[in-house]
C-alpha cells in the first residue's frame, strides 16, 4: 500500500505546484494588459455595455454583429460543435444568408461575408471585419437617413488595423460602431 500512496502523494503535490506557477503566471500576464484583465465597460447614456462581448442588434438602423449559437448570453458561451458538413448546420447558415439578403436590399449579387453568417466559437465575438460592416452600409444609411458616405466614414474611424499592421485581421467593433452612428444620428 505504501507503495502507492507515496508516489500518489508526491504526484500531487507536484501537480499542485505547477498548476499554481501556471496560474499565477495566467493572472500576472492579465494584469499587463491595457484592460488589466477586466472587462472593458463603456457607459452610454447612463446604461452600461461591455465593449469586449457580442451583444445582439436586431433594429435595421444598427450594424448586426456575428450570430450566436449561445443568444449573446455571457454565462453560456460556446459553440454549436456541428461541422461544416452538418446538414442541420448547412440549413441554418443558409436561412442566414437569406435573412441577410433580405435585410439588406441591393446586395443580393454581393458575396457575404463569413463572419455574419456563421456564430463564432464563444458565440460572444464582438467585432466583425470592415468587409462585413461595409455590406451593411445601404441598409444602414437609408434606415437613419444618412448617405452611405457618412456611414462609410464612420466604419473607418472605427476601424482598429492589425497589431502593428502586420498580426491578425483588420476588425470593427460592433458596439462601438453603433454607439458612433447614435452620436452623429443625434447631433442637431
Amino acid at each position: 500500500m505504501k507503495n502507492y500512496i507515496l508516489p500518489a502523494v508526491k504526484l500531487t503535490l507536484v501537480m499542485a505546484v505547477l498548476v499554481g506557477i501556471y496560474l499565477l503566471f495566467v493572472y500576472a500576464g492579465s494584469k499587463i494588459l491595457p484592460t488589466k484583465g477586466n472587462a472593458e465597460i463603456i457607459t452610454y447614456k447612463g446604461q452600461k455595455f461591455y465593449r469586449n462581448i457580442g451583444q445582439e442588434f436586431k433594429s435595421p438602423k444598427y450594424f448586426h454583429g456575428r450570430p450566436s449559437s449561445v443568444n449573446y448570453k455571457a454565462d453560456g458561451s460556446g459553440a454549436s460543435n456541428k461541422a461544416p458538413s452538418n446538414k442541420e448546420y448547412l440549413d441554418i447558415v443558409q436561412k442566414r444568408i437569406d435573412t441577410l439578403k433580405m435585410q439588406n436590399p441591393g446586395m443580393e449579387s454581393i458575396k457575404v461575408p463569413v463572419e455574419l453568417i456563421t456564430a463564432s466559437g464563444s458565440g460572444l465575438d464582438p467585432d466583425i471585419s470592415p468587409e462585413g460592416a461595409l455590406y451593411q452600409i445601404k441598409r444602414i444609411a437609408k434606415a437613419r437617413n444618412l448617405s452611405e458616405e457618412q456611414v462609410k466614414d464612420v466604419v473607418a474611424k472605427n476601424t482598429t488595423p492589425p497589431v502593428l499592421h502586420l498580426l491578425g485581421p483588420a476588425k470593427v467593433n460592433v458596439l462601438e460602431l453603433n454607439l458612433a452612428l447614435d452620436n452623429i444620428s443625434t447631433r442637431p
